[in-house]
């Protein structure tokens, strides 16, 4: 995922800045190279929903800048403590802590809770009042602040339960050795960490507390493009807690790559800023049918009404498995991270299609067999490689044990390897 911020004063009494996306950053950065994306298995969609790439390609050459993916959490930081690649709100130089002691990390909750993400029907009837929606939903929309060593960062969460499960982003949480949560009605928790799935951009967290008023979630597979939606969360961070945008389902089923992964995703013309991660995407009968958790932005132009949200229906799978185990079972992972190579990088190496090896887990059956970086994959049973979708679409046709035989290149020779696919957890 790539990020710019600009520094923002912000009343804090800590002594903090606050950090927000900047809409005009000088000497923007490259984009990131993609890397081989792991999700779980989905239902086929409609080939006309694909292609955010291009979309980001198009937008890029209609408003003349680079279009980029932007996450929704709000990042105040303290003065001497940059984010990585940032000086003064512009890339720049890294500068890190001194302190070589390991960072602390965030306490955990017990795993092996029965409790699971329920998806309700739409109910019949006429749709509800945007009033109604707002008295219904918001009791379940917290504030989320999250605090690491760089900092601290602001967001949205939403109550899946009475006894105090949260459903949020994973980036909003990431790095953190400590969260606290705040309830509509002030109440403040710390809270600890059930599970965060990087992949799909999920965390649960759980707070001691009962009672609480649990969001009704409804099946984001109902939905259709054109339907009303609202959003409610926390933009720009605690100051504005609580607040509801309005819009329409603008499509469903849309690919997008973000820092490396495929993710699903619905989109949205309801306005998202920084502090909406993790925050409630919901449909005109008050059921929460989507997590938000980024925008689309361009530089030296304004974007607008192009957010997004993680459906409903991708939440429950990964929901109940950091309930119930802490990580996401069943995932099958390669542990490679691969890359399309250009016409002249073909041509270098007398081939006219691969997938060149940019990285490969140490703990993966991949390096097992010797699968190395530099190699280029020509082909995967018996398939030809020229684009990360085709090695994707074959891995998730397969599951954890299954075997992938690859033919590969290696400074001028050829190489077949068999991998087996393991599960995503036992990488991380």
């Amino acid at each position: 995922m790539l990020y710019y911020y600009d520094h923002t004063p912000q009343d804090d009494p800590t002594g903090t800045t606050a950090v927000l996306p900047a809409a005009n950053p000088a000497e923007p950065e490259p984009p990131v190279r993609p890397e081989p994306p792991d999700r779980p298995p989905e239902r086929k969609k409609d080939r006309s929903e694909r292609g955010a790439a291009i979309l980001l390609a198009v937008l890029s050459l209609l408003l003349g800048g680079t279009a980029v993916l932007l996450a929704l959490r709000a990042e105040p930081v303290a003065l001497e403590a940059f984010l990585p690649g940032t000086v003064q709100g512009r890339p720049g130089t890294v500068q890190t802590s001194a302190d070589p002691s390991p960072a602390p990390e965030l306490r955990r909750a017990p795993t092996g809770d029965s409790t699971v993400l329920t998806l309700a029907e739409r109910p019949p009837g006429a749709a509800m009042s945007f009033q109604d929606i707002y008295k219904k939903v918001s009791p379940s929309v917290v504030f989320i602040r999250a605090a690491a060593g760089q900092g601290i960062a602001q967001g949205t969460g939403v109550v899946m339960s009475a006894d105090g499960y949260i459903i949020t982003n994973a980036h909003v949480i990431e790095s953190s050795f400590r969260v606290d949560v705040m309830l509509e009605d002030g109440g403040q928790y710390e809270a600890l960490l059930v599970g965060s799935d990087a992949a799909t951009d999920l965390a649960v967290l759980k707070i001691d507390a009962q009672g609480l008023s649990p969001a009704e979630f409804g099946d984001s597979d109902q939905m259709e493009v054109g339907d009303v939606v609202a959003a409610i969360g926390n933009p720009m961070g605690e100051e504005l807690r609580g607040t509801m945008t309005d819009g329409i389902l603008s499509a469903i089923n849309r690919d997008m790559e973000v820092g490396g992964r495929q993710m699903t995703l619905l989109q949205t013309t309801a306005a998202l800023n920084t502090g909406n991660s993790g925050g409630a995407l919901i449909n005109d009968m008050g059921q929460v049918i989507g997590i938000t958790n980024m925008k689309l932005m361009a530089y030296n132009s304004t974007v607008e009404g192009l957010g997004f949200a993680i459906p409903s229906r991708t939440a429950k799978t990964v929901v109940d498995d950091l309930i119930g185990y802490g990580v996401v079972k069943g995932r099958p992972m390669l542990g490679i991270t691969v890359q399309p190579l250009t016409a002249g990088e073909l041509a270098e190496r007398s081939l006219n299609h691969g997938l060149w090896v940019e990285q490969v887990e140490e703990k993966s059956d991949a390096w097992t067999q010797g699968i190395r970086s530099g190699d280029v994959l020509l082909s995967a049973n018996g398939v030809d490689l020229s684009v990360n979708d085709d090695l994707l679409e074959l891995k998730n046709a397969l599951g954890v044990g299954e075997t992938i035989r690859f033919r590969l290149w290696r400074e001028g020779e050829t190489l077949d390897i068999t991998v087996e696919l393991v599960e995503q957890y036992s990488l991380e």
